[in-house]
């Protein structure tokens, strides 16, 4: 027996891929734990808000250096001093009660000064929706150029398309990608235009109704990467339709990946025999030993459906609640989201492997095309051309059908040669015809090839153009804070 680590099956060579192995089977210890990832948004929104706190002369400069410096030493000790600490009343206040009690409460006790922990906690979630979203959409377009690339690769390996799990017409393996991908392009421009909703900062509503402390709320707004304010401090910090929104486009985005995978699951099964997924995406049986189970395709219908899940469990939280600041909308109806966004991105990255590493079996999917007898639309045309109604044309191919499968004929062509002299026999023929109606003849394959590589790039581009922006407040915010600190404001 090879000494493989356990990874040798006998029937399997090699272990699970390495990046599916610790998505799918190890545990995300590794990942920092949630309460810091809270408390370092926390620690962003006050860097800012100090900062601004002092540019507006609300606070002295000497008293916003030393409450800067200790945010910044509590980031950089990725806030150590704080675990184990008690938080009866909450996160924040047990973080702001070590601030008080090291620098005194005449420099902590400055630090909440025209703000309040709703709107707090309302800028901190579109600070943290930002990387998963981002992270997803990210995935999203890699699957959209792994399909556009295999589509390109496969334009001409013909098929049969499938309705009612029978074969129905010729098409491509290429011509089935670039559908999904067209797709799979809607599902990322519907997460690009929820994801706008992250764009507006909730700082300096207050709990409800705003301050009355001459505060600038464009200012921390664009120290922290946001195009501006939301204005109406209600709507600051009642909403949090973005998440429902979210939630909602991951969830159809969802239904798309789900039905992706059950194609890929039924069509390398060895009754389709159609493609072959590598042994390192698959998995053996404990006890079967003939198996390749792609057990990864059933996480992805697994994973995909989480985004679901969210959005029922959101909407649900948020109906019927009061259009004000609320535990029930901002806290339990926001729980689902993160999962939401990780087991969708994940769902998407396992699709990225298993289109771009499946191998296809050209010569079954050209024998299920011709025996499917997948032809018969394109004869029936054939009938129409030469001047025979639709119907009476469908009625005819119909029953020739009905004679070769019963062995009265050897062939469609024999059953109609009183009927048509030129019959269509080859599936790839019909492909190549089929210009029209987006069907998979060599230019209409070729137009949408191209407007698939388009919306890519323009998805690309808008999600290069998020990442920059927040770059940038994360640049100036650290040149403000930095200023402060040693007294030479940034230029």
């Amino acid at each position: 027996m090879t000494a493989t680590g356990g990874a040798d099956t006998g029937r399997l060579t090699t272990g699970l891929d390495p990046e599916l192995q610790r998505m799918l089977l190890e545990p995300r210890w590794k990942v920092t734990a949630p309460w810091k990832a809270e408390l370092d948004r926390i620690a962003r929104v006050d860097l800012a808000h100090v900062v601004m706190l002092a540019e507006r002369g609300i606070v002295g400069r000497a008293a916003a250096a030393a409450l800067l410096a200790a945010v910044t030493d509590l980031r950089r000790q990725d806030f150590r001093p704080i675990e184990g600490r008690p938080a009866p009343r909450g996160l924040y206040l047990a973080y702001e009660g070590h601030l008080i009690e090291t620098l005194g409460e005449g420099v902590g006790g400055l630090l909440h000064t025209g703000r309040s922990r709703n709107d707090l906690n309302a800028t901190c979630l579109r600070l943290g929706l930002r990387e998963p979203l981002a992270e997803l959409i990210h995935r999203l377009i890699r699957l959209e150029l792994v399909l556009i690339n295999r589509s390109r690769r496969y334009g001409e390996c013909v098929m049969p398309a499938y309705t009612h799990f029978q074969p129905a017409t010729p098409i491509t393996y290429g011509h089935y990608l670039t559908g999904l991908a067209g797709g799979l392009a809607r599902e990322v421009d519907a997460l690009l235009a929820a994801g706008e909703g992250l764009a507006y900062s909730s700082l300096g509503a207050g709990a409800v109704g705003g301050t009355s402390i001459p505060i600038d709320a464009d200012r921390t707004a664009e120290l922290l990467g946001f195009a501006g304010p939301l204005r109406n401090s209600i709507d600051a910090v009642a909403a949090r339709d973005v998440v429902l929104r979210i939630a909602a486009a991951a969830a159809t985005l969802g239904v798309l990946l789900s039905r992706a995978a059950t194609d890929l699951l039924l069509w390398s099964s060895q009754e389709f025999d159609l493609l072959t997924v590598p042994d390192d995406l698959v998995g053996s049986s404990s006890m079967m030993p003939q198996k390749r189970n792609p057990f990864v395709l059933e996480n992805v219908r697994g994973k995909s459906s989480a985004a679901l899940g969210a959005f029922v469990t959101a909407a649900a939280a948020m109906r019927n609640e009061p259009y004000t600041n609320s535990i029930s909308v901002g806290t339990e109806g926001i729980k689902p989201i993160w999962d939401a966004l990780r087991e969708s991105s994940d769902a998407a990255a396992i699709l990225v492997k298993v289109f771009s590493r499946t191998t296809v079996n050209p010569a079954a999917m050209q024998r299920r095309a011709r025996d499917g007898m997948t032809v018969a639309t394109a004869i029936a045309e054939e009938l129409v051309r030469s001047g025979v109604p639709f119907r009476r044309a469908h009625h005819e191919v119909g029953r020739a059908v009905r004679l070769v499968l019963e062995a009265e004929a050897s062939s469609m062509g024999e059953a109609l040669k009183d009927r048509i002299e030129d019959v269509p026999t080859e599936p790839a023929e019909v492909c190549a015809a089929a210009e029209y109606g987006g069907g998979p003849g060599p230019r209409s394959r070729a137009r949408a090839i191209a407007e698939a590589g388009e919306r890519a790039v323009a998805h690309r581009r808008r999600l290069l153009g998020w990442t920059m922006g927040w770059e940038a407040g994360e640049e100036r915010l650290a040149a403000a804070v930095q200023g402060i600190i040693t007294g030479t404001p940034a230029a």
